[in-house]
Order: C-alpha cells, then structure tokens, then sequence
C-alpha cells in the first residue's frame, strides 16, 4: 500500500503496512497530518494504492500464525500491545 502524491503533498501521510500472506479481515488506515494547517480527506477519494505482487508460498502464513489482527471487523480495531 502507497499514500497518494496529492496527499503527501498536503500533508498527510498514510501509514503503511503490507498485508502479508494469509491474512483475512478489513483494513485499518493510518493517517497524520504532518503540517500546521487543517486538512481535509472526503469520503469517496482514493487516498492510498494497493499493489498486489505475486511471490513463492510462504512458509509461515499470518492465518498460520494467528496473528492477532487476523478476521477484523468492519469498525475500526486499536492496537492489540
């Protein structure tokens, strides 16, 4: 996943994190506003890119795992420490 140039610019920058191998859920975004000013993102605007690549099997999958952000719902999940 990738911030969008548009945003970046403005100052807000998306965290990214890959989704690995075997993971099941809905997305969580992470966004900062890293200037001064108020920024705004509205609903319906593409603020981030997925980028799916095609690899070798993975030994270790996250469902294999239990990772513990496996099957989130569809509300926002905090950070499991």
């Amino acid at each position: 996943m990738c911030g969008k140039s548009t945003y970046a610019r403005c100052g807000i920058i998306a965290n990214v994190t890959p989704a690995e191998a075997g993971w099941l859920g809905h997305l969580t975004l992470e966004f900062s506003n890293s200037s001064a000013a108020d920024c705004r993102v509205y609903a319906g605007e593409g603020v981030v890119q997925m980028i799916f690549f095609q690899g070798e099997t993975c030994a270790t999958s996250y469902r294999a795992r239990s990772g513990k952000y496996q099957k989130q719902t569809h509300r926002i999940t905090l950070p499991k420490v």
